[in-house]
């Protein structure tokens, strides 16, 4: 799975059906050529490091890259160092 910054996390369709994830909508997304693709979305519990959050993940064909979004990695109190390319803690702020 990359990191990247894409919003939502993105998983393949044939991992939604494993995990029976119920499609609670469709959204569009621009991908890296430009082009606007629509999407299902779920919701899905994903654990990184022994933390775990529920997160919206978009649904797509087996082709598409796995992607873990911006959203879920906030949620779940982390970030990417641009430096080194790996995850550490967020300054999380109530403001």
């Amino acid at each position: 799975m990359e990191v990247t910054g894409a919003i939502y996390t993105v998983i393949l369709k044939s991992v939604a059906e494993r995990l029976r994830l119920k499609e609670t909508g469709r959204r569009k997304f621009k991908i890296a050529n430009g082009d606007i693709v629509e999407y299902p979305v779920s919701e899905a519990y994903i654990i990184i490091n022994g933390e775990g959050v529920t997160s919206v993940v978009a649904i797509a064909d087996e082709k598409t890259p796995l992607l873990l979004g911006v959203t879920t990695l906030e949620l779940l109190g982390l970030r990417v160092d641009p430096v080194t390319g790996k995850l550490t803690p967020l300054e999380l702020m109530i403001l």
